[in-house]
């Protein structure tokens, strides 16, 4: 039996739905959309407020919501993930991200830091020790703290090394902004609320819970499955660039959920949950203003079905961050930014028009980002040529 054919249109369509962008399948809550997309990426902490504010059915306070999820009722966590990228994710898929991602990575971070260490000073593993066991117990005793505050406590953590030295990185680092981010990634601390506004990527740390260990195949297999629920199709590249696994351990995730292969319209194999092959209902037209580093956007790495190779030049930096983008029926069609008074402005990179309904559906997306913005200025952490144009 030839294997079940999804189209780029199907991959549409449920992008639509699953992801919360059309307005019949707005989300909520935070933590639901949260649930739906996996994990919201957070390496600018703006991201997770304004991808937050484009699903939500009432947007009018998506940054309360996210605030009282990550730092009062703790539903959602912020950590290092995939691709050693700081996301958002549920507190129940905290210890399955930790258990089939974070921790290799944790590995990896603590054995350069030693390296780094001992290689431009004196310093060794042993010391390291006692300085984390020293910020841990001071970090304990007040709750949360910044590295600042910490470093009032325990002194050498305002040591310094030579970070990268010999190349065009180099440079000197103190060991609290490193120490702190192992510890993170080791699950020993956790990122508290951020000093100043929402915006900012000054994080206070707190001790964190501890988490159930989970065996790492068992892990990959609940998050494949998590992901592959409203990213599906996917193919194994989309699985292996998203979480960075090694390509085994991709294919051993897939067979463990038994995924299902299916033809896509560009030639390739995508992968499905068994239960997942027939097509679903299309949604009224819909456009959305997604955030640089949208979970939707950066959902995949094959992006031909929703974005063309001529929209990249203007819309990604040379790292491959994809800045703000205009979405039109699960196609980018273009890309926004803010004015000085906080105003989104945005401009099409189509071929052709695509009509006055879609200009009037997103000029709505528009008038709804600034209504919960006011005159809050977001300026994205990794900037794209389009939105530097734009903002001017």
């Amino acid at each position: 039996m030839p294997s079940p054919h999804l189209t780029d249109e199907e991959r549409r369509h449920r992008l639509a739905r699953r992801h919360h962008l059309a307005p019949e399948a707005r989300a909520d809550s935070v933590e639901e959309i949260a649930r739906s997309l996996t994990a919201l990426h957070g390496t600018d902490p703006a991201t997770v407020h304004l991808a937050a504010g484009a699903r939500l059915a009432d947007p009018a306070g998506p940054v309360a919501a996210m605030e009282r999820a990550l730092y009062e009722d703790r539903t959602l966590v912020r950590m290092h993930g995939m691709r050693h990228t700081v996301f958002v994710v549920p507190a129940a898929l905290a210890p399955v991200v930790q258990s089939s991602t974070t921790h290799a990575v944790a590995v990896r971070e603590r054995a350069t830091l030693i390296a780094q260490l001992t290689a431009g000073s004196s310093l060794d593993a042993a010391w390291l020790a006692d300085v984390e066991r020293s910020a841990l117990a001071a970090l304990a005793r007040r709750g949360e703290a910044t590295a600042t505050e910490l470093a009032e406590e325990e002194p050498r953590l305002r040591e310094q090394f030579v970070y990268a030295p010999g190349t065009r990185y180099e440079q000197r680092q103190a060991v609290s902004s490193r120490l702190l981010r192992l510890l993170g990634t080791e699950a020993r601390v956790v990122r508290g609320r951020p000093l100043g506004s929402w915006t900012s990527s000054r994080f206070r740390w707190a001790v964190a819970p501890a988490l159930p260990d989970i065996p790492p195949a068992e892990a990959r297999a609940t998050l494949t499955r998590a992901w592959l629920a409203t990213h599906g199709p996917a193919t194994e590249a989309d699985l292996k660039w998203w979480t960075g696994w090694k390509v085994t351990d991709v294919r051993a995730a897939l067979a463990a959920v038994r995924a299902v292969p299916v033809r896509l319209d560009d030639g390739g194999t995508g992968h499905v949950l068994p239960d997942d092959t027939r097509p679903t209902t299309a949604p009224a037209p819909w456009a959305a203003l997604l955030p640089a580093l949208d979970p939707t956007s950066m959902g995949w790495q094959g992006r031909d079905w929703y974005l063309t190779p001529a929209q990249r030049t203007a819309l990604f930096d040379r790292s491959g961050n994809i800045g703000p983008t205009v979405w039109w029926n699960g196609r980018v069609v273009g890309g926004w930014a803010q004015r000085p008074d906080g105003e989104p402005v945005w401009r099409l990179l189509t071929d052709g028009d695509p009509g006055r309904e879609a200009h009037t559906a997103i000029e709505a997306e528009a008038a709804r980002l600034h209504a919960w913005l006011g005159t809050t200025r977001v300026t994205p952490r990794f900037r794209t040529p389009l939105e530097r144009e734009l903002s001017a």
